[in-house]
């Protein structure tokens, strides 16, 4: 159902200053940068991500993301067990494709679909 887990990703208010810290006072490999929406590094087995938060508030905690081969089957049978699904999107260009759901404490969990993935 679940292939593993492999991102963390954190709502951040300042990107440039959010890149800066995990780049340069944790050392962390800078992979991919997108303006102020969205920062990828390597972190060992899992990748961090931070995502811009825009106008709007910063969400506290972080959002632990797994990878599935079927995004679409995986949602439809989450929803089915009782799952809240939230936010969804990417897919753009050759972006994964996600979709957030929530477990029963509110915490924020999600799962990706890369193109090619397997």
């Amino acid at each position: 159902m679940i292939d593993r887990a492999d991102l963390v990703y954190f709502f951040v208010s300042d990107m440039d200053r959010a890149v800066a810290f995990y780049r340069d006072v944790l050392g962390l490999e800078l992979l991919s940068r997108s303006g102020d929406e969205w920062a990828q590094f390597g972190a060992g087995s899992i990748q961090l991500g931070l995502h811009g938060s825009g106008s709007g508030g910063a969400r506290a905690g972080g959002t632990l993301a797994f990878t599935v081969s079927d995004l679409d089957a995986r949602k439809a049978d989450l929803a089915a067990k009782g799952a809240a699904i939230g936010h969804e999107g990417g897919g753009e260009g050759r972006g994964p494709r996600f979709v957030e759901f929530t477990d029963p404490d509110g915490n924020v969990l999600a799962l990706f679909e890369y193109e090619g993935h397997v």
